[in-house]
């Protein structure tokens, strides 16, 4: 199997390349490496096997070519010069244009068959016309990549509020979503320019220790709730969950500084102790009543003994009990002619007829 070694390329980008050449490598040393666009300059920056185990690298199929010569450093600084000259002319053509973007870095391929440039805008911008002249200008392949706010700070680097490197350009595989939510938990102030980072967006390090301040927080007792302790019966008026502790309030109006260990055992959370007004809601207005058509129901008594259910036999193709009465449905009074009064037009119906009795008279024509 051959070797896996770790190699730092552009900026702070690191991937995985093997080493099926064989080729004598010592750390620090320049390679030219299989890139995503072709070759790619790079220099070793890991090669023990347990540490690159370690950091799980995955599938590698990407290769090691050969040692960085002469040739390949005089091509690298050539083309950074390059990249500086696209670079101003790209931003005096965007303002020229009056285009709503901003130019975050210009990457010239190794063997300069493609020059991409990365910008960012808050809206699609039509850069058709950009493109054109950057062409004409440098007769290779353009290449514009819209990124966001924090991908730019991924790739330009910079020093954060903890006075160390980005996350985000150190050892951050990939972003995950970061909300306020996370700061109120922490109890952190919701000040912008406290919990924002360099890109304008709340700080990746929100998330880091979130776990472990969500399970400080299920094991305190919330505010308002009343716990008796030595001190008596006291009410929790806040909590710090950094610190594991509550501050709690006496009869006396006093507050005390009490230690999670110290605290009597759970749970808190009880009906009415969090002071939110369920419990007083549901005493003001009573149980609720299950009314029926015969007005609320009643608990049996002496004077009213419990009635026994009823069964209901088997049901006929008609919907109703077999044998049982019709359902009553509501009638007008009857007209002499058996005709329901208020009934609309239609056929006379026929008068009923007495099983037992003789059948009806005919009327005379």
């Amino acid at each position: 199997m051959s070797e896996i070694i770790q190699v730092a390329l552009r900026g702070t980008r690191k991937e995985f390349f093997l080493n099926s050449r064989a080729l004598p490598l010592g750390l620090r040393d320049r390679v030219v490496v299989q890139g995503e666009h072709g070759e790619m300059l790079g220099s070793v920056c890991l090669r023990n096997a347990m540490l690159i185990e370690l950091k799980k690298p995955g599938p590698v199929t990407r290769e090691i070519i050969r040692k960085a010569e002469e040739e390949d450093l005089d091509q690298e600084d050539r083309n950074g010069k390059l990249e500086d000259e696209a670079f101003e002319y790209c931003q005096r053509r965007i303002e020229a244009r009056e285009l709503a973007m901003q130019l975050s870095e210009v990457e010239v391929a190794f063997r300069r068959n493609r020059v991409t440039f990365f910008f960012t805008a808050e809206h699609r911008v039509d850069f058709r016309e950009l493109v054109k002249d950057l062409a004409a200008k440098f007769q290779t392949r353009i290449e514009l990549r819209q990124i966001g706010v924090r991908d730019q700070a991924k790739r330009l680097d910079g020093c954060g509020p903890c006075g160390r490197a980005f996350c985000c350009s150190t050892w951050m595989k990939g972003f995950h979503p970061v909300t306020l939510k996370m700061a109120r938990e922490q109890q952190l102030s919701l000040n912008p320019t406290k919990i924002s980072g360099a890109c304008g967006r709340l700080m990746c390090c929100l998330s880091y220790e979130l776990a472990q301040y969500r399970d400080t927080a299920d094991r305190l007792p919330p505010v308002g709730v009343r716990i008796t302790t030595g001190k008596g019966v006291v009410t929790v008026t806040r909590t710090e969950t950094l610190g594991e502790k509550v501050w709690v309030r006496d009869d006396e109006g006093t507050e005390h500084e009490i230690a999670l260990t110290d605290l009597p055992p759970g749970p808190y959370h009880k009906c009415g102790d969090c002071g939110c007004g369920a419990r007083q809601k549901k005493s003001d207005g009573g149980p609720p009543d299950t009314a029926g058509p015969e007005g609320p129901e009643r608990p049996p008594g002496p004077d009213r003994p419990q009635s026994p259910p009823q069964s209901r036999g088997p049901r006929n193709d008609g919907g109703r009990p077999a044998g049982g009465p019709a359902r009553n449905r509501p009638r007008g009074p009857r007209r002499p002619g058996g005709r329901p009064s208020g009934a609309g037009g239609g056929e006379r119906p026929a008068p009923r007829r007495d099983p037992e009795g003789p059948p009806p008279e005919k009327p005379a024509s």
